[in-house]
């Protein structure tokens, strides 16, 4: 009878043990994890963790652009036993050779939100098309601007940004203004854009960039931001020189917080993008590759909808009902 228990215990422990090594290890690697969309980002990642039976390693760069964070978590993550690495480049040229050492290795790495560059450096990317996200808005302020001259500052990300250059370029182009192709990281230029002014995403840069842009030409009736605080920032701007009331401002991302401000006028319209399906969408590629040894390629696009309370024909949008139920960060 003891035989038979010792036995019983050894098999329910091997099995445990078996069960144990067989939990998928993911790691997932943001910018930053302050800016409310990675925040999301994470939690997306944990909740399709949770569901699938999959552990999660997190860790992210001390600010937007910090490749030596994302170096080392890589490198630890691999050490750690992840077979799957979900990454949102910050340095999209920097951090290629550390991934491609861990591919090596077997990991399976997917790039989320941003692509690196070249894009083939990782397995799979999965992100909005924010070529097209720009030109939703470009298109939309066309119309806006229908009759009047277009006076343009753009509030731009960093230089060599793929996804701030895609953002800028494709609203050109949305716009009707001649414009680099997709593949481009550089910022093209227009004679109706009088400002171009780089503001990192961040609200107070881009008050004061849209400060310096009102400084070299008043008359600015249009502006476009890589994203909603550095639209909330140039809105600030705009108030503080009387100016709100007679400048178009549009935007890219879609959180909460940036619906909201659409809804009070801040900004007129904005494209929302969907962080939370990126992670959840690597997350479960991972376990799929744990599981089957099956490795997901190419792009995924997670959509983007053009989010407005001021609706214009011929371009197709949503009110703000339903874009603050599908945003994200604090409501």
């Amino acid at each position: 009878m003891k035989y038979r228990l010792a036995a019983l215990v050894a098999v329910l422990a091997g099995a445990a043990g078996a069960s144990q090594a067989a939990e998928p290890v993911i790691g997932l690697i943001t910018k930053t994890d302050t800016n409310p969309y990675f925040v999301t980002m994470q939690k997306g990642a944990k909740q399709e963790a949770a569901k699938l039976g999959a552990k999660l390693l997190t860790a992210s760069g001390r600010f937007d652009g910090d490749n030596s964070s994302q170096v080392t978590a890589l490198e630890n993550m691999t050490a750690a036993g992840a077979k799957t690495i979900l990454i949102t480049p910050g340095d999209s040229k920097a951090i290629v050779p550390t991934i491609q050492k861990v591919r090596k290795q077997g990991v399976m790495v997917i790039a989320l939100d941003s692509p690196t560059e070249p894009a083939s450096a990782v397995n799979a990317l999965y992100a909005t098309d924010n070529y097209q996200a720009g030109e939703l808005i470009g298109e939309y302020a066309a119309k806006v601007m229908k009759g009047k001259k277009p006076v343009i500052a753009t509030l731009d990300l960093f230089p060599g940004s793929p996804v701030g250059a895609q953002r800028h370029n494709g609203f050109m182009k949305g716009f009707g203004l001649a414009a680099a192709p997709a593949s481009s990281n550089e910022l093209s230029k227009a004679s109706d854009i009088v400002c171009m002014a780089d503001s990192d995403g961040d609200q107070a840069k881009g008050q004061t960039a849209m400060q310096n842009c009102l400084q070299k030409n008043p008359n600015i009736n249009l502006v476009y931001a890589i994203n909603e605080p550095a639209a909330a920032g140039a809105y600030q701007a705009l108030k503080q020189a009387g100016r709100e009331k007679g400048v178009a401002i549009v935007a890219i991302d879609g959180g909460c917080k940036g619906v909201e401000e659409v809804q009070q006028g801040i900004i007129t319209a904005t494209a929302q993008q969907y962080p939370l399906k990126m992670a959840a969408l690597g997350v479960k590629a991972g376990v799929e590759y744990a599981k089957t040894g099956k490795m997901v390629s190419g792009y995924h696009n997670t959509g983007v909808n053009l989010i407005t309370d001021k609706p214009i024909a011929g371009v197709a949008s949503h009110g703000t009902k339903f874009g603050m139920r599908m945003c994200w960060g604090n409501r």
